[in-house]
Formats: C-alpha cells, sequence, structure tokens
C-alpha cells in the first residue's frame, strides 16, 4: 500500500510540475501545483489500489466458492 501511494504521489506531482512549467507558470506556481498534484494522485493510486484488490478478493472468494461446490457434488 505504501509503494501505491508513493508512486501515485511522484506521478502525481511530476506531471502537474510538467503542465504547469510547459504553461510558462512561475516557479512558485510550478510548486503548488505538484504539491496538489501530488496529493490527488496519491489518493487516485490509492483508490484505485483499494478497488483492484477488492476485486481480486471477490475473484479468490468466488473461484473457492465453486471448487468447494464441485468437490461437494462429487
Amino acid at each position: 500500500m505504501k509503494f501505491i501511494f508513493l508512486a501515485g504521489g511522484a506521478a502525481g506531482f511530476f506531471l502537474s510540475a510538467a503542465a504547469s512549467f510547459w504553461a510558462g507558470h512561475e516557479p512558485d506556481r510550478i510548486l503548488l501545483d505538484g504539491a496538489v498534484g501530488c496529493l490527488a494522485g496519491a489518493l487516485l493510486f490509492r483508490w484505485f489500489w483499494t478497488v483492484l484488490v477488492h476485486g481480486i478478493r471477490e475473484t479468490i472468494v468466488a473461484r473457492n466458492a465453486a471448487a468447494s461446490a464441485a468437490a461437494k457434488s462429487k
């Protein structure tokens, strides 16, 4: 979970800072945009990771239930 949070923050920072730089903003504004992008990216990556883990967990539970039902029917 920490890795995903850090990766999302880094990606958000660099994307926001680069977009702000290419838009011609001043250095203080670039860092502000990067900081906001860091927070937004980290939260979005964390949300996506939670959705992904929940989906994997549901798949494993469904497979175990199907295997258990198949074993009981034999």
